[in-house]
């Protein structure tokens, strides 16, 4: 376990019970926002890479596929 992990872990114990929700919540933010990221990050390269994608070369070494 990392020590990040640990001292998260020791913050939480220190918590009263009732909070435990709202940690949860948070979490599950977190990972959404992740998610939400990396999506939203390959859109956005996809007009500056268009133009390799569409040379002839690029044609010509997928064709087959």
């Amino acid at each position: 376990m990392t020590q990040v992990k640990e001292e998260i872990i020791r913050e939480l114990d220190d918590l009263p019970p009732r909070t435990y929700g709202e940690v949860l919540d948070f979490i599950r933010y977190l990972k959404y926002r992740r998610r939400k990221a990396a999506p939203d990050t390959a859109l956005a390269s996809e007009p500056a890479l268009r133009k390799d994608w569409l040379r002839p070369e690029e044609e010509e070494a997928w064709k087959d596929l």
